[in-house]
């Protein structure tokens, strides 16, 4: 029997909005014991230095380099890590001797996987000294050098989460990215288009709040047909998977001629479209779709969903939580990284053959 190990998961995404902390216990394989996370939301300054953070990003063409002030960022972020570890750790009554390994997924300024460029800003060394637990950091960067998409790694971790099949889990962060498993345990896996993202964006731009608060502003608006066709008729939903997307993949769409509210519904409704595109690209058609991130807190969204596609459930209706999943699965792959399994498959980023990943810190 393999050995059992004690992760903790750190995921921050692209909806910026903070730091999810998870404990698994598992052998990275298919035993997985869930226990305690936490959200630890970033204030709007913090949110304001991270979204600038992209916009200096653009000028990284070797992954290397920290133009602007993406060194001081990356320093802010790693020190945001290592008080959500800490925070974590006092408020669950454990201290470092409890942990064996975390995953640590960074924060991502820059995905070009065809330049096989990705970038997430995070010291894995100095997460590990301050925390006094070995990490495991940088985990697309080796996907991306064999030229895969580097993207979705969560794919394996639903599989092992996976009750029935054929099965899609949809996770809806910044972007919006789907695992299919099929009955006989196939991973499919690719980015299905904007999650949150745009709809932050319309929303910070017009009101200076940076989300629609369970979709009422989209519920108040009328999608505009005309908008919500130009979105859809991106290159981006004719390609075939293995794909993947950043976060500013579709930031020059124009809806500048729209008001709020129609605006928030286009916006919305273009993420629920792209979302049920994807199901083209399965095989077999999944029983069920189960949402998990950020997004399923958003009613309207969920709405449209439960109109196009059939059989949607909330991770909750299946006994799972929807916003520490991601910070689980970081858990569950830096297991599997050290033990030297695969985290990054044909099916799922497009990389040649199945590969492990990530870089381990030790304490220093």
């Amino acid at each position: 029997m393999s050995k059992i190990f004690t992760s903790i998961g750190l995921m921050s995404g692209t909806s910026l909005d903070g730091i999810d902390v998870a404990l698994i216990k598992t052998d990275g394989e298919n035993i997985v014991e869930r226990g305690p996370s936490a959200t630890y939301p970033y204030d709007q300054e913090q949110q304001d230095i991270l979204r600038q953070a992209l916009v200096d990003a653009n000028e990284i063409t070797v992954r290397t380099q920290r133009p602007a002030n993406l060194n001081e960022v990356e320093a802010l972020s790693t020190k945001l890590h290592v008080d959500a570890v800490l925070r974590f750790l006092y408020e669950n009554e454990l201290n470092h001797s409890n942990v064996d390994i975390i995953g640590f997924h960074g924060q991502t300024v820059i995905h070009k996987p065809d330049k096989r460029l990705t970038v997430q800003l995070g010291d894995g060394q100095a997460l590990s000294n301050a925390t006094k637990i070995p990490i495991i950091y940088d985990m697309r960067a080796a996907d991306v050098a064999a030229g895969g998409q580097g993207a979705p790694l969560v794919p394996v971790y639903h599989r092992a989460l996976a009750k029935v099949t054929p099965v899609a889990f949809v996770n809806i962060g910044g972007v919006g990215n789907v695992t299919h498993v099929s009955a006989d345990g196939f991973l499919n896996a690719f980015d299905t288009g904007p999650g949150n993202a745009l709809i932050n964006d319309w929303m910070k731009k017009h009101t200076g709040i940076d989300f629609d608060d369970s979709g009422k502003t989209a519920a108040s608006g009328k999608i505009s047909v005309p908008h919500l066709k130009m979105a859809l008729a991106s290159n981006y939903f004719i390609k075939r998977p293995p794909k993947s997307l950043d976060r500013n993949s579709f930031v020059d769409l124009d809806f500048n001629g729209l008001n709020l509210e129609d605006g928030a519904a286009t916006l919305t409704a273009f993420t629920a479209h792209s979302i049920s595109r994807s199901a083209k690209w399965f095989h077999e058609p999944p029983n069920l779709w189960i949402i998990c991130g950020g997004g399923r807190h958003n009613a309207t969204l969920m709405q449209m969903l439960r109109e196009i596609l059939p059989n949607v459930q909330s991770a909750e209706d299946q006994g799972m939580n929807g916003d520490s999943i991601e910070a689980e699965a970081w858990g569950y792959l830096a297991v599997r990284s050290l033990r030297g399994l695969p985290i990054t498959f044909p099916g799922t980023t497009g990389v040649g053959h199945e590969m492990t990943g990530g870089v381990l810190a030790k304490p220093t």
